[in-house]
């Protein structure tokens, strides 16, 4: 595809992701007003958050997998179809109950967009160009993410709090148009699918126990009691169970064996601290500005761009140069290291700190978020087989939205005590009574309009320093973060799409000579071609004539003098790296036969593997032999992604 068919295709998967980011940010700052109308209580208020971003974080891998084994336009329609339907549905709700369950399937929808539309910029796009398309989509995410909660305000304050859920509708619709007309992807080979199932409810049933547990643990119920014990002693069994059949199910939902990927893994890790921080600051940063700085909600909306502007330009510029210059690790360590000082010095605000200096720490957070958070995810899908990127991709995503879930309802429990605490000893010392405070108690979240100037400063106080005590929580994270993104192998960013690397397995697959670069073709997959057919193996350099390299006849065949009975027609390549396929095996079939070679010593890999193709080149060679050799066993045993990259 050229620059400007990604781009068009690419319109309509950014609006996917900008309206399922929006769907779980755009009401935070509305829920006051909308629970109120609705006549809910507490309960209501923090279900209707919960209930989305726990449908969004268990559904990810799902349709990640689900992407893998069918048509993945079909499921992005789908996922934009359910997502559109429930928010249309949410907006008409008349109480708390229906609004949840639609909450929901709206979900559901963005889970599923979430996962898809990185998977999909996979198939269309090489890990070397992907850099910058990358950084757009990180934008967007950051734009949705940060400006969710501005947008919501303004329209609630304007045109009511119903078009929060309406005001996507439009986006979504004309996002399935654009990918409909736009987006052609290459038909999977039908086969049987199966579905893990049992994976499937295990998992799902056992993060949403979890994050129901930290969510509501020390709010709802004391963390000390028997539903306490019983969520989370259940979640935890839960997830036992979904790895034991995770391992022994032939489709898993999430792949067991990519954790032996070291790019893979430490990624994941890498990945739960930036979820921490990048969902912690939307939701903390509002709070401060509102409860210490005394804003509206629309100005405190506002008096977050910074963050913004720095995700935003940092994502693209990121992108940009990843993709001009093919390095991506030095990018990721300075956005690492930006955001784990950006965390620091949040940690020392308080309430009167000069904005302009709050601003420069915001920004600071948000160049590193922009210039790591998509960017794991580019290495990730460069690092493991096409046949499982679709898992690999959305397992990362949602690794980090189980961080951030996780990471804020720990941090908000810390920011309850801390703020009461400070709240009571301040008013104690001051001889006034804390229940003198509207909710009538310090822990209430009091109305500031209603204070008094010396009980409002003293509110405000113990919100800055609440605050600045939960990002001081956040910072260790981050430095995790730099950690394991130092750790990440530095592989070279592949060329070629994943519809071009499934092409190619697919022609390795059925036996025929896949078109793969000479520089990309593995020892491996040299020597097995060499070996099944004893099509020509030829090395890197010139070749000599020489003594036999071993005590029998070996050699690499060379154009001149070097015959098969059984493959007419099986060239050489020389002075290619490039194997023989189709013509390599058709010779591969035919038993008994002689050949003559010219023997050679290259001092290379090569010589190697013509040595292992001589020692078997006595009768045709079936997969338990090959893998018996003990030249080619470490090469079978080794899947070189390159090679299909």
């Amino acid at each position: 595809m050229s620059h400007r068919e990604v781009l068009t295709a690419l319109s309509g998967l950014l609006m996917g992701m900008l309206v399922a980011i929006l769907s779980s940010t755009v009401v935070s700052t509305s829920l006051p007003r909308i629970v109120s109308d609705l006549n809910g209580s507490q309960t209501s208020y923090t279900w209707v958050i919960t209930a989305t971003l726990l449908a969004t974080t268990v559904s990810t891998p799902l349709w990640g997998k689900f992407s893998d084994l069918t048509n993945r336009k079909v499921l992005l329609q789908v996922a934009l179809v359910l997502f559109v339907l429930a928010s249309v549905a949410a907006g008409f709700s008349q109480n708390t109950a229906t609004l949840i369950t639609f909450r929901v399937f709206q979900g559901l929808g963005a889970g599923g967009l979430t996962a898809l539309v990185q998977v999909v910029m996979s198939d269309i796009i090489s890990p070397r160009e992907r850099g910058r398309y990358m950084g757009y989509l990180g934008a967007v995410m950051s734009v949705g993410t940060i400006g969710g909660p501005l947008l919501g305000g303004v329209l609630t304050d304007s045109i009511g709090w119903r078009w929060n859920f309406f005001v996507g509708v439009p986006v979504g619709i004309a996002a399935l148009i654009v990918i409909q007309k736009t987006l052609h992807l290459p038909a999977k080979p039908k086969k049987a699918v199966v579905v893990d199932y049992w994976g499937a409810g295990l998992i799902a049933g056992g993060v949403s126990l979890l994050l129901v547990w930290v969510s509501l643990g020390g709010k709802q119920f004391e963390w000390n009691s028997t539903a306490s014990w019983l969520m989370g002693v259940g979640a935890a069994v839960l997830l036992v169970l979904a790895v034991i059949v995770e391992f022994r199910t032939k489709e898993p939902i999430i792949p067991l064996t990519l954790f032996k990927n070291r790019t893979f893994t430490f990624a994941v890790i890498a990945s739960l601290s930036v979820g921490v921080a990048m969902f912690g600051t939307s939701v903390f940063l509002g709070q401060y500005m509102q409860l210490a700085r005394g804003q509206s909600p629309t100005m405190a909306g506002i008096l977050t761009l910074p963050m913004v502007l720095g995700l935003l330009i940092s994502s693209m510029v990121a992108g940009a140069l990843i993709s001009k210059y093919g390095k991506w690790k030095p990018y990721m360590i300075v956005g690492s290291v930006l955001l784990a000082a950006g965390l620091f010095l949040m940690s020392t605000i308080e309430y009167d700190t000069n904005f302009f200096v709050v601003s420069v720490f915001m920004a600071m957070m948000g160049l590193g978020i922009g210039m790591v958070m998509q960017n794991l995810v580019l290495v990730v899908q460069n690092s493991v087989d096409v046949s499982v990127v679709g898992a690999a991709s959305s397992s990362v995503a949602f690794f980090r939205s189980l961080g951030g879930t996780i990471g804020v309802s720990v941090m908000g429990a810390v920011l309850g005590t801390k703020v009461s605490g400070y709240i009571t000893d301040d008013l104690t010392s001051a001889g006034v009574d804390p229940s003198a405070l509207g909710g009538g108690s310090a822990s209430s979240i009091p109305d500031l309009s209603t204070l008094p100037g010396p009980i409002r400063t003293i509110v405000e106080s113990a919100y800055g320093q609440g605050v600045a005590d939960v990002f001081l929580i956040a910072a260790p994270l981050a430095i995790i973060t730099i950690v394991f993104v130092c750790l990440l192998p530095n592989v070279e960013l592949g060329t070629k799409s994943g519809i071009q690397r499934a092409a190619a397995a697919s022609s390795d697959d059925e036996g025929g000579a896949a078109p793969v670069d000479g520089n990309d073709a593995s020892p491996a997959v040299k020597g097995a071609a060499a070996t099944a057919g004893l099509a020509p193996a030829v090395s890197s350099g010139p070749a000599t004539a020489g003594a036999p390299t071993s005590p029998v006849d070996t050699g690499v065949m060379t154009g001149t003098g070097a015959t098969t009975d059984a493959g007419a027609g099986a060239g050489n390549r020389a002075g290619s790296d490039a194997v023989a396929g189709a013509e390599a095996v058709a010779g591969a079939d035919t038993a008994g036969r002689h050949h003559t070679h010219t023997t050679t010593r290259t001092g290379t890999i090569d010589t190697i593997i013509a040595t292992g193709a001589a020692e078997v080149a006595g009768h045709p060679v079936s997969d338990d032999e090959l893998a018996e050799s003990p030249v080619f066993s470490s090469l079978v045993e080794e899947k070189d992604v390159a090679a299909d990259r």
